[in-house]
């Protein structure tokens, strides 16, 4: 009795069979292979027309990227009137500029505040925030994950000095009545110039009001 399990069971190791009929398609089938083939060549054509355009549009984003040089001595009058008093507006030096500038109201905690990006001329960024409202929760918010790694002298005053776990620097102080933090990626030199400058007009500032108000009394 022979073993048809044995002549069923193809040889893996067999030749093909040249002589095997071609695969042929019908006029059918090979309309719609035409067509699918087609309709994918049409999809990622349209998909390239419109992503090319979009790239090219929009360059790489670098610090000139976002130099707007606005002008924040007109926009911190302009916050004067809801602030209370007339925030900082630093004169610095050529080369630097601000990209924002804007007084910040109707959150949840209650503390309004004065807040302005400049950029440096070392392409570098330095946050400036401004109250006269600050309360112990306020600033650990602003603060955030940042730790005390020392202090530093600014414009002859002493400035907490904190690194944030993404690398920004933090430096904090209270100058005549308000609390003004320094944060952002850029040299300590940069920080100090940016400080001295603040501090230099919030005290003239402080000074021009506290004038205005003995004036008015008189």
């Amino acid at each position: 009795m022979s073993d048809q399990s044995d002549e069923r069971t193809p040889d893996p190791e067999a030749e093909p069979d040249d002589d095997a009929p071609p695969i042929t398609l019908t006029p059918n089938q090979a309309k719609r292979a035409s067509a699918t083939a087609r309709g994918m060549l049409i999809a990622t054509g349209a998909t390239i027309a419109v992503v090319l355009p979009v790239y090219f549009l929009n360059p790489t984003y670098t610090a000139e990227t976002y130099r707007r040089d606005i002008d924040v001595a007109t926009i911190a009058r302009q916050a004067a009137g809801d602030a209370g008093y007339l925030p900082a507006s630093p004169a610095l030096p050529e080369g630097w500029s601000s990209n924002y500038a804007r007084w910040v109201t109707g959150r949840s905690d209650g503390v309004d505040f004065w807040e302005v990006g400049f950029l440096t001329s070392n392409t570098g960024f330095i946050q400036l925030t401004q109250t006269d409202d600050a309360n112990p929760t306020w600033v650990a918010q602003r603060i955030g994950d940042a730790q005390v790694s020392g202090t530093r002298t600014i414009a002859g005053l002493e400035w907490e000095l904190l690194d944030a776990p993404d690398g920004d620097t933090v430096l904090r102080s209270d100058v005549d009545g308000a609390t003004v933090i320094l944060n952002g990626e850029a040299a300590l030199s940069e920080f100090d110039t940016v400080g001295t400058a603040v501090v230099e007009d919030v005290r003239q500032n402080a000074a021009e009001e506290a004038e205005r108000l003995a004036s008015d009394g008189a």
